[in-house]
Formats: C-alpha cells, structure tokens, sequence
C-alpha cells in the first residue's frame, strides 16, 4: 500500500511537470502576441526598487496560470476519467471531498482575483499603473482567509491545534483569527517574496515538497498527491523563470501559491511548522512590516529597500546570487522542519 502510494506520488509529479512543460511555449506565445507584459511601478517611494528593475519591464507576467492551470487541469482529467472509466484511473485521481476540495477551491479562487490584478497592471490601472494598491489587495487576503476560516470552523469542525511535541490543544473560537492570521499571512509574505527571477517559485518548490511528505506521513495520501503534483508545476516554471527569467509568474500565480500553502499546513495541522517550511517567506514579510514600522514610527529605513532581497540587490549583489542563497536557506530550513516533524510524531506515538 505505502509503495503504491510513494509510486502514485512520484507518477503524478511526473505527469504535472511534462503537462507543464509541454504548456509553457504555447502560453508564451500568448502572452507575448498579445503584449501582457510586467508595468514597473515608477514611485518616489521605492526609487531603488524602481531603478533595479526598470530593465524588467515589459516582461510577460501572468505566467502563474501555467501553475495552477495545470494543478487544476489534471485534477479535472482524472477525475473526469475516474467517473467514465471505472478502476485504472482511479489510481490517478486525487480529488476528495474530504482532503483536496478546499485547496482546490482555493488555489482556483486566489488565481481568479490575482489574474485580475495582473490584468489591472497590464493597462495601467490603479496607483502609478501597477495594479491593484496594497490596501485592496490586503483586503482580498482578508476575505479569502474570513470565508477559509467560516468553513473550517462552521463546516468542518476544526478547533484543535497542534503544537509540536506537546500535542492537540483544543482553541475552539480562537481558530478563526488564527485561520484568518495563516491565510493572509502566506498570501501577503508570497506577493512580497515574488521580486526576482527564480525566487519565489523555487522556495515554494522545497516548501510544497515537504508538505507531501508531511501529508503521506499523516494518511493523507490524496492531499499529498495533490501538493506532488504541484511541486511537479512548480518545477517546470521554475526551468524557464530562472534567470533571466522569460516571465513572471504574477500575482495570479503568488497568491495561488500562498493560499494553498497556508490551506495545505492547516489541513495538516502543522501551521508552527510553516516558519521552517517557508522561513523565506517570514523573512521577507517580516522586512517589510519592519521598514513600514521603523518609518512611520522614527522616520528612518532600516533597509536600503524592501522586501529584504532588494535589500541585497541594492548592496550590490546579482539577483541570481540572492536567490540561490535563499533556496539554499529554505532547502536546510526545510530539512530541519522535516527531522522536528518526525521526531516530535516518535515522541508523542
């Protein structure tokens, strides 16, 4: 059973990373026949952020469609399979009521309002042409982690949280600002960490593969399918979003993975374990709060620019040099993350 699952596993990351592949020319083609390129924001507040990355501009964005798009697909394929072939595509089909419904929906859910942002900044709409402001989007993050959290508590019962080698505690009401806090917190720190080539996809890389291995540990092999077959996803942008990147993924793609990284840990119940699983994302949202705080509070900048990788940038370093250091921090954090997992489920079995 447990070698059909670890197989299936791998099957599945393999189908998503050729299906991705095998997409990227053709929504490159798109979006560059149609122009759907990246607006630098040209703001007095973020001259060196501005400076950097004028070059960049133009770029296709939008490229997080390829992500979610085959995640979904997939998931639609089997299924549908699954329900007009009965037994052989049963073995591919990772949709549960019980496990991949919520993040599914959403991942789906996230992509959409993202998408439309990415659209918003493609003609120049809103503050200085890029889109969507901060406050809107902060009030989006919102939203999708108030209807997360009204489902996981009125729904589906969930009021316990678990805290690494102590065990469930029960929260009760205390579960929705948490859920809420989770949410928001993984859809913000992914939009901030999604500022270079390469970045943001290759630490989701590590942090989705270590979810599957959490998820298959727990039982829960439909839900590690399904965060396999995202990884798979995942590794194929990545080939063509290094750099010099060929597109951006977007917000389309930032928020998806945000939010179904922060449903995903809830799922698994391994939300103190996020910091070790993401510690990139921490990092850069915490940059950011810091700055914000540091400059309304003492009227002084802490770092040269935020998020915290255009901190190095504007010490000099390659983006290129930036982001493989931070992959190489998420990969030990991930390891870590992954030996305090297990130890803790050998302490308290």
């Amino acid at each position: 059973m447990l070698t059909s699952q670890v197989v299936r596993i791998l099957i599945l990351m393999g189908i998503s990373f050729f299906t991705a592949l095998a997409l990227t020319p053709v929504v490159i083609k798109i979006l560059y026949r149609y122009k759907i390129g990246k607006q630098i924001r040209q703001s007095p507040e973020t001259p060196i952020f501005s400076s950097l990355h004028k070059n960049k501009e133009g770029t296709p964005t939008m490229g997080g469609v390829i992500i979610w798009g085959t995640v979904i697909g997939l998931a639609f394929l089997f299924l549908l399979l699954d329900k007009i072939f009965d037994g052989f595509w049963r073995y591919f089909n990772f949709v549960d009521r019980a496990q991949t419904y919520l993040p599914l929906a959403a991942m789906l859910i996230a992509a959409i309002l993202g998408l439309i942002d990415d659209l918003f900044g493609v003609f120049k709409k809103g503050p200085n042409g890029g889109g969507m402001s901060i406050k809107r989007k902060l009030l989006l993050y919102f939203l999708i982690s108030l209807l997360g959290a009204y489902w996981f508590y009125f729904k589906l019962n969930w009021t316990v949280l678990h805290i690494p080698f102590v065990g469930n505690i029960e929260i009760d009401g205390w579960y929705i600002p948490l859920f809420i806090f989770i949410i928001f917190a993984s859809a913000f720190s992914a939009n901030e960490t999604d500022g270079l080539d390469g970045l943001l996809a290759g630490v989701s890389l590590f942090s989705f593969g270590s979810l599957t291995v959490v998820a298959f540990a727990l039982g829960r092999y439909e839900l590690g399918a399904f965060s396999a077959t995202l990884a798979g996803a995942l590794l194929a942008f990545l080939w063509f979003n290094i750099y010099p990147a060929k597109f951006f993924m977007g917000d389309t793609g930032s928020m998806a993975l945000g939010i179904t990284l922060g449903t995903i840990s809830l799922l698994t119940n391994t939300i103190l374990f996020l910091p070790l699983f993401a510690p990139i994302l921490v990092i850069e949202s915490l940059s950011v709060i810091i700055q914000t705080i540091s400059k309304k509070l003492f009227k002084r900048k802490i770092f040269l620019s935020t998020p915290i990788h255009h901190h190095f940038e504007a010490l000099g370093w390659h983006e290129s040099r930036v982001t493989m250091r931070f992959w190489i921090i998420t990969a030990v954090s991930n390891g870590l993350g992954l030996v305090l997992f297990f130890l803790s489920r050998m302490i308290l079995n």
